[in-house]
């Protein structure tokens, strides 16, 4: 009983210095981002409201904020307007089934400035978008269970025009197959998260006027594969934007929790700007790109473990098997949501962002050293694609140790 007495009155204290930080009319960054680096309180929106502030969607002048948020979201419900409800009202009104649509602008148009063109390119990508999102954290109900506040917007009733549901199921009538994403990056979902059912017809969809979460992360993503064409969508965005829509649609304050959607695509666009350059091929081995990044785990652990660096050398495990999807999805697949959210407190409030990443990519190693260096390649391979090490607050404090004896 004493500790839980302690326990609780240490909660509370915690939460009290957050207050007092969030309390400021001009909030320290820094003061912010030490609280926030060992772990942000649930209660009271706490996280909601600091990874907002962290991932720079709020500004640290508060005054500041009524005005921006009344901006941002309805800027994101013009984005819907523009990307998802007038191409379904065109699509609804020329009808693909009317004859007499014009010879400039019909859906067989090779001209590549038509907009069917569009269309039918989007449609791929919506196919890709909407396979990965349906699994989304399988073994949690929350992403298939229905949302406190459905877009009204998207699910009017009088609305004939064609819906992102819609879309899929007929685009999915019409061809059973989904290309390959481009970047290559097949294998990023770990053993953990496949265990979800392939076809549609499993799926059970929810009634007229509902959505279910998983199409709100659909929506977001589309929204922003529309706004960055150069990157457009790349399997494994999903997985960062989970945890982030996850966090924000489970709110306890109601009127941040309305807006959820809106929120979250701003921060995820805010985070993707930070580390779109994993997800783009082109860039790996340039100084920002991915390669750079796993070399760089691999050189900072031969600073900290020269065995253990040796042995993985000598197995020829190089980091691209593991710590590649790492880096790329922010561990999200490595670990339940709890604990992603929570390694994610520690992301955000970093000053210099994914360096500490990258110590938490050596403390995951260096805390199952013992079996790596009686392992063979197999073994190893198994406990890199599979860790077995499931308390995150043991790695953190062991990256924490890394990261202080420079």
């Amino acid at each position: 009983g004493d500790r839980e007495v302690t326990m609780s009155s240490l909660h509370k204290s915690r939460i009290a210095e957050f207050q007092d930080v969030l309390g400021e009319p001009k909030i320290v960054l820094q003061k912010l981002r030490e609280l926030c680096f060992s772990g942000i309180p649930f209660d009271g929106g706490l996280r909601c409201l600091c990874w907002k502030i962290l991932l720079n969607y709020l500004p640290v002048e508060k005054a500041l904020w009524s005005t921006l948020l009344k901006k941002q979201r309805e800027l994101y419900s013009q984005f819907l307007k523009e990307m998802i409800i007038q191409p379904g009202i065109a699509k609804a009104n020329l009808g693909v089934s009317r004859e007499d649509v014009t010879l400039e602008d019909h859906p067989l148009n090779p001209n590549p400035d038509s907009r069917w063109n569009t269309y039918f390119k989007d449609n791929e990508v919506l196919l890709q978008i909407d396979k990965d999102v349906r699994r989304l954290y399988p073994d949690m109900a929350f992403f298939q269970r229905p949302t406190d506040y459905p877009c009204l917007l998207i699910l009017d009733p009088q609305n004939e025009f064609e819906t992102l549901r819609k879309r899929v199921e007929q685009t999915t009538l019409k061809s059973q197959t989904v290309a390959r994403n481009r970047s290559g990056v097949t294998n990023v979902s770990s053993p953990l998260k496949t265990s979800a059912p392939n076809s549609l017809s499993e799926y059970e969809v929810l009634p007229n006027g509902c959505e279910a979460h998983w199409e709100v992360v659909e929506r977001i993503l589309f929204i922003y594969a529309k706004l960055n064409p150069g990157i457009a969508y790349v399997q494994g965005m999903n997985e960062i934007v989970g945890p982030l829509y996850y966090t924000f649609a489970t709110d306890p304050n109601s009127d941040w929790k309305e807006h959820a959607e809106a929120d979250t695509f701003f921060c995820f666009t805010n985070l993707m700007a930070e580390i779109r350059d994993n997800f783009i091929k082109s860039l790996d081995d340039s100084q920002c790109g991915i390669t750079y990044k796993m070399e760089k785990v691999y050189s900072t652990l031969k600073e900290k473990d020269v065995e253990l660096y040796l042995k993985l050398q000598e197995q020829n495990i190089k980091p691209q098997f593991f710590a590649f999807r790492w880096l790329t999805l922010l561990l999200s697949q490595e670990f339940l949501l709890p604990d992603v959210i929570r390694i994610w407190d520690s992301l955000f409030a970093d000053d210099n962002r994914f360096d500490f990443l990258l110590l938490v990519c050596c403390a995951m190693l260096i805390l199952i050293r013992d079996q790596l260096l009686e392992g063979d390649f197999t073994l190893n391979m198994r406990l890199l694609q599979d860790y077995p090490i499931s308390d995150v607050r043991l790695i953190l404090k062991k990256a924490k140790e890394l990261q202080d004896s420079k």
